[in-house]
This record gives C-alpha cells, structure tokens and sequence, in this order.
C-alpha cells in the first residue's frame, strides 16, 4: 500500500494474491478487488492467483468489482458499480457492467 491511499467502509480485499495499491490511490466504499480465481477447466477447481495493480491516483468508486489479474493505471477513474475485467489505461475514464472506456482525464 502506498503513502496516502484511501480504503473504503466496507471495501475489501480479496488478497490470495498479490494486490498493489499506489500513492494517492482510492478504493471507495463497498467495492471488492478480487486476485484469484478457480480454473474451472481443471476438475479440482484448484485456485489461481493472479496479481491486481491499483497504479498512483487511480480512483476506484463505489461498490466496484475489479477482477483478478487486472491493472488500473495511474490517474484512473472507474465509475461507481462498474464489473472491471481487463486493465485500464492510465489516465482514463471507465464505467458499466463489463466496464468500458468512456473519456480520458
């Protein structure tokens, strides 16, 4: 966790894998970032780890689902309730259920 980040009431952190959150980053209230998963093409279901990075000043607001293994670059914005199942660019706007690019900051 980076200097002055902010976690959320009630956010949390799914951290079976690795999870990065840098400088002056935000993760509002309610959202669940999530760095694992279960192969499902595998009959024991084993877990998968995979890494998530919430990069310097990236905001991520309320009640978001980020899913394993995705990147929010630096100075990103994902709109409230938004499902995030691939990275996002650095200084972009993102926002829906699958999250998908809706302006640049």
């Amino acid at each position: 966790m980076g200097n002055h980040c902010w976690i959320g009431d009630a956010a949390e952190l799914y951290s079976l894998g690795p999870i990065t959150i840098g400088d002056n980053a935000v993760v509002s209230q309610r959202s669940y970032v999530c760095a694992a998963t279960h192969d499902h093409k595998d009959i024991s279901f084993p877990l998968v780890a995979k890494p998530v990075i919430v990069e310097c000043e990236a905001w991520i607001a309320a009640d978001c689902f980020i899913a394993p293994g995705v990147t929010i670059g630096a100075g990103a914005i994902v709109g409230a309730r938004s499902t995030v199942l691939r990275s996002v660019d650095s200084a972009t706007i993102v926002a829906g259920y699958p999250a998908e690019l809706k302006g640049h900051r």
